[in-house]
């Protein structure tokens, strides 16, 4: 699986609104200087945010973004697909909309288990327990295994 520079920015711009103590909006160059996002790339994925009902804007001098709902309401899944749509795919198509055939048949079921472990892992992760770094057990177990942090 591969996590998109633009799905990585719009995570991170949501984890800094949700560790924002006060309900006052932040400026998008606020946002961007304290993630190191550029700032016209950061506009447009938190125009798509804005569209998906992630977050509310303001205009004006007090103006900025927030989060439309509270963090422990939010998963990492919600963000990803508001910003890059399913959360797996093959080639553009979800994996149910796939057929196979011969020796590849089986590549279907293994799609499908994929996404399932995918859905678990981001839909399960608020961005509460990102902003807090109180991920919850069953995922923060998952990089206990000695090979987690190695690239093969």
């Amino acid at each position: 699986m591969r996590i998109s520079a633009r799905a990585d920015y719009a995570v991170r711009a949501a984890l800094q609104l949700a560790a924002s103590r006060d309900d006052a909006p932040l400026k998008t160059e606020a946002i961007a200087g304290a993630q190191d996002i550029p700032h016209k790339f950061l506009e447009g994925i938190l125009n798509d945010m804005r569209r998906g009902g992630l977050v509310l804007s303001r205009r004006g001098g007090n103006g900025g973004y927030r989060l439309a709902r509270p963090a422990e309401s939010i998963s990492i899944a919600d963000v990803i697909r508001v910003v890059d749509g399913p959360l797996v795919s093959v080639r553009g198509v979800r994996p149910p909309d796939l057929s196979y055939s011969g020796p590849a048949q089986s590549l279907l079921p293994l799609w499908i288990a994929l996404r399932s472990n995918v859905r678990e892992i981001l839909e399960g992760v608020s961005l509460a327990d990102v902003a807090a770094a109180e991920l919850p057990a069953d995922v923060a177990a998952l990089t206990d295994a000695p090979d987690a942090w190695v690239n093969p």
